[in-house]
């Protein structure tokens, strides 16, 4: 299963953000052991680096890409992508960028916390963690 990650859930994980880190951090984990095929816009990574060196320092940051990079597969943003952002519904261009990403690679779903910031096109499925979690365990 293809699952294409927003960059709040990476975040929630490597800021410990509460509440939200343990379902996140599972979600993580499912894409380390390679049980699913956890999908990053390269994006994903600019936006990682910042926000970790902003709330920390740049060994941290430069750590965190480390972590990303062995964990999940970037999926590359080209002009046909930007194009469609811009054209897009959406009311935030990074969620245009990450949405249309996901559909474009193929993903099964797109997980976020933040699904009311997404369409609800039927193109890919938008899921909180833990709903996708929740749906991981019916399907076992």
């Amino acid at each position: 299963m293809k699952v294409f990650f927003d960059t709040n859930i990476l975040i929630d994980v490597l800021a410990n953000r509460q509440p939200f880190y343990e379902d996140s951090a599972a979600l993580w984990t499912l894409s380390e052991r390679r049980t699913i095929t956890g999908l990053v816009s390269v994006l994903t990574f600019t936006n990682t680096f910042y926000i970790v060196r902003r709330l920390t320092d740049l060994k941290t940051a430069r750590r965190a890409l480390t972590l990303l990079r062995d964990a999940f597969t970037p999926v590359a943003c080209d002009g046909e992508i930007i194009h469609q952002a811009i054209a897009s519904r959406f009311g935030d261009f990074e969620d245009a960028v990450q949405y249309l990403s996901a559909i474009q690679i193929g993903a099964d779903c797109l997980v976020t916390r933040n699904v009311s910031h997404f369409l609800d096109d039927g193109d890919c499925p938008v899921l909180t963690p833990t709903e996708f979690l929740a749906a991981q365990a019916l399907d076992s």
